[in-house]
């Protein structure tokens, strides 16, 4: 039974980069990492001046949640999150739910991603038309205890990838670029 209070705190990086390092990754995460297997997504992003929420839908799993991030990009690597699993075929009426309430601040973005486990990172290698080649990396703990050992955790990784993590100073600006509208390119949906 989950706890009224229960909390997950989700501790993440993101990591931008070019196409061969893209590449570069695949391989070796193909090779020595677990598979979690693609995870490609539409998602409509809410925006707010300290919040995220988005409407998920997953179109490899065939499935869709709506998650409210307690932070926004930029503001830290960890926060609360909040899921509410919901049909897929509901996805369009969330979002029409979300707009009516007069959240209309809506950016979409499809992702192409390819998941994985290795050393107990998740990592989700990701190509969007916001980010274009990036790589999410993060950990999910229950307690705040656990957020320096994940964050450490996180950056060994990291080094061993060879790839640099975005600041938070980094961070806001680039999402700042992305709410004026800045697009790499587009990846069409299957």
């Amino acid at each position: 039974m989950t706890k009224l209070n229960e909390k997950t705190i989700e501790i993440e990086y993101r990591s931008i980069f070019d196409e061969d390092t893209y590449s570069r990754l695949k391989v070796f995460l193909d090779a020595k990492a677990k598979n979690l297997g693609e995870d490609d997504k539409d998602v409509f992003f809410f925006i707010f001046p300290d919040k995220l929420l988005k409407v998920v839908d997953n179109m490899s799993k065939k499935t869709a949640k709506i998650v409210l991030k307690l932070n926004k990009i930029g503001r830290g690597n960890d926060f609360e999150e909040i899921e509410i699993p919901i049909q897929q075929e509901d996805v369009k009426k969330a979002i029409r739910v979300f707009t009516v309430l007069g959240f209309i601040e809506l950016q979409n973005s499809f992702q192409k991603r390819q998941n994985y486990l290795y050393k107990g990172v998740e990592l989700a290698l990701k190509y969007s038309d916001t980010w274009g080649f990036h790589l999410e990396l993060e950990i999910m703990v229950g307690d705040k205890k656990e957020v320096t050992e994940a964050k450490e955790k996180i950056s060994d990784v990291a080094n061993e990838l060879q790839i640099s993590l975005m600041t938070e100073t980094e961070l806001v600006e680039f999402t700042r670029k992305i709410d004026e509208g800045y697009k790499i390119g587009k990846y069409a949906k299957k």
